[in-house]
């Protein structure tokens, strides 16, 4: 089905940039479309990529085929994010009818391929992002993604500012220094990372390699996309905006938030009686 739109803003703006802002495509992909004739204003096909659309023009986006699809969800321990072996279930199951939050142009089946982007381990919980969508994976994972992600993590041994430090700056594994991380205090025992990586069970390394254990681990977040209240083991259809917005965010990074005023939303589920015990 193609994508219509009428443009209400108020000044005129470049296509591609339009349409990258409305979630529909990436700009580059606007103007691949642009240039196999797929995009029209008003009836006429636009052949320049540097085309301005003017506030009441109608836009028209012809259809190639099936639009891309992404699932967030909020994975419980015990689930595997990709591949399982053998009597495992991978997260896509999860992806039914019963467990939908809200509407979804689909409902993913037994054969569904969708990848998550940024994996999280069978022991972990939280935000899990599943997307056949080629631009949206290279934005969230793509070697010069710059997208940020924020967990909650208990641990057992104490937590030193020592250990603190040198979680945040200083350790390497696998022969490789790691990229600094943002890490902080969030409650008894609980500790706040926030990476610009993901390397293979890195929290629960780093940790081992300062002298303390990972008992639960929460994502809830990836970039400008949080997990808010979403139950545990349900979930929702990527909306075009938090598409356009994760895209953004690789293009032109926003500036770091200055400081909190609110507390960050308690974890919920599994989470929240595991840490009470």
């Amino acid at each position: 089905m193609a994508w219509t739109r009428r443009y209400e803003d108020p000044e005129p703006q470049r296509v591609n940039k339009w349409l990258a802002q409305s979630g529909v495509c990436s700009r580059r992909e606007a103007e691949a479309a642009i240039a196999e004739g797929l995009v029209s204003i008003d009836g006429e096909r636009v052949t320049d990529p540097g085309r301005k659309i003017l506030p009441g023009q109608t836009l028209t986006l012809a259809d190639r085929g099936q639009a891309p699809f992404s699932a967030v969800l909020n994975k419980p321990v015990g689930v595997v994010s990709a591949q399982p072996e053998p009597g495992q279930v991978p997260a896509v199951r999860l992806l039914t009818r019963k467990a939908l939050v809200g509407e979804s142009p689909q409902i993913p089946g037994r054969d569904t391929r969708l990848a998550p982007l940024g994996r999280l381990d069978m022991d972990s919980h939280g935000l899990l992002l599943l997307s056949d969508d080629g631009v949206l994976a290279k934005a969230v994972i793509g070697p010069e993604s710059e997208l940020d992600k924020e967990y909650l993590v208990r641990v057992r041994g104490e937590i030193t500012e020592e250990k603190i430090a040198r979680l945040r700056h200083g350790l390497s594994l696998d022969g490789r220094a790691l990229r600094p991380a943002k890490v902080t205090m969030a409650g008894e025992q609980r500790l706040r990372f926030i990476l610009k990586e993901g390397r293979n069970r890195q929290i629960r390394r780093m940790c081992d390699l300062v002298g303390l254990t990972v008992a639960d681990l929460y994502r809830i977040r990836i970039g400008p996309l949080k997990l808010g209240d979403l139950p545990e083991g349900r979930w929702r259809a990527l909306t075009d905006q938090e598409r356009a917005a994760l895209i953004a965010w690789r293009e032109a990074p926003p500036r770091p938030p200055g400081p909190r005023t609110s507390r960050s939303p308690r974890p919920t589920g599994s989470y929240s009686r595991r840490a009470s015990r």
